[in-house]
Order: C-alpha cells, then sequence, then structure tokens
C-alpha cells in the first residue's frame, strides 16, 4: 500500500463506496459526500482529490476554490458528469475526467497526479493546462476554440510556459537533465 492519501468527494455513495472499493489496497482513502464534509476533511495530508463537480450542498468548485486559499498542496481532479466548458480554463485543478470512471482510469489518473506532485511550478502548471486544452479539443468544436478568448489565453500561457521550460532545459547540463528524467520516470 502506498502512503498516499487520496480523498473522494462524491455525493453518491454507491459511486463514493464504489471508488474507494478501487483504491483502498493501494492508498488511505478518506470520503466526503458533500461539499461542507470536504472542507472538514481536506488538510495538508491529502495528496490527491477526486471532487466531484455538484454537491447537494454546493459546489465542487467551491470545493476547489477552498483547497487552493487554504494552499494545499494536493494535486486536484475533478471526476463529473458535467461537461467541460471553457470555465475550465481559469480553474486550479490538474486533470478533469467526466464519468463514467472505471477502475484503471482512476487508478492511473491518481498515479499520474502523483508523478506530477514530483514535478517543479513550471512543470506542473504546464501538465495541468495541458490536460485542459486535451479536454477543450476533445469535446468542443475547432470553432469554437477559435472563438474563445479564455482558450486563447489557455493556448498563450501554455506558449509561454513552453518556451520557460526550453529555456530551463538549456540550462541544464546533459547529465542534470538525465537526472532529472530518471527520477521522474521513477516517482
Amino acid at each position: 500500500m502506498s502512503d498516499a492519501s487520496v480523498l473522494v468527494v462524491e455525493d453518491e455513495p454507491d459511486i463514493a463506496a464504489l471508488y474507494a472499493g478501487f483504491l483502498e489496497e493501494q492508498y488511505d482513502v478518506r470520503v466526503a459526500e458533500t461539499a461542507a464534509e470536504a472542507a472538514d476533511v481536506v488538510d495538508e495530508t491529502i495528496d490527491v482529490v477526486l471532487l466531484d463537480r455538484r454537491l447537494p450542498d454546493g459546489s465542487g468548485d467551491d470545493v476547489l476554490a477552498h483547497i487552493r486559499d487554504r494552499g494545499y498542496d494536493c494535486r486536484v481532479a475533478m471526476v463529473t458528469a458535467v461537461e467541460p466548458d471553457f470555465d475550465i480554463v481559469d480553474m486550479g485543478f490538474d486533470l478533469y475526467l467526466t464519468k463514467p470512471v472505471g477502475r484503471s482510469e482512476l487508478l492511473s489518473a491518481i498515479e499520474t497526479l502523483l508523478t506530477r506532485s514530483e514535478y517543479d511550478d513550471l512543470v506542473r502548471e504546464a501538465a495541468a493546462l495541458a490536460s485542459k486544452r486535451a479536454v477543450l479539443n476533445a469535446q468542443k468544436p475547432a470553432t469554437q476554440r477559435r472563438q474563445s478568448a479564455s482558450y486563447a489565453e489557455l493556448e498563450a500561457r501554455l506558449d509561454a510556459l513552453d518556451a520557460d521550460i526550453d529555456d530551463l532545459g538549456e540550462s541544464l547540463s546533459t547529465d542534470d537533465y538525465r537526472a532529472m528524467f530518471r527520477d521522474l520516470g521513477e516517482a
């Protein structure tokens, strides 16, 4: 069992239990069924949050804002039936999964998020933005993406980050570069 902790925020008890069952052999799993409960449970010991956007007493978006406002350094995956729209560009999550989500997809998402926890802030932001772009590319027609100011800002920020990451890569020695990616692969 990993020492990583996962908070499942899901208002449907059967789905919450299913997710917990998928994960409890590998992770320390906690479950919250409301926004208020999630706000009470989340703390600095949580590594990954699987967050539904629609909760009976509020929005998963509000829970996400609470997590970021408190400065918790956990990775967050939105796991929801809400189809993504351009509003996701400005949200502080790391992955967006549209329900239904199976066991292997959930485990893969957690592994991705735990690996991203090892990245520095620059690479972490680029990975989160690239995930958002991939979701929007899959869900929104090209004409809508071209007309969206939020999507244009997303593309511009990714271009800037790519340039910054390229500059970082050029400043590393060959040995440092190899070590960095070897260490990331082992994470």
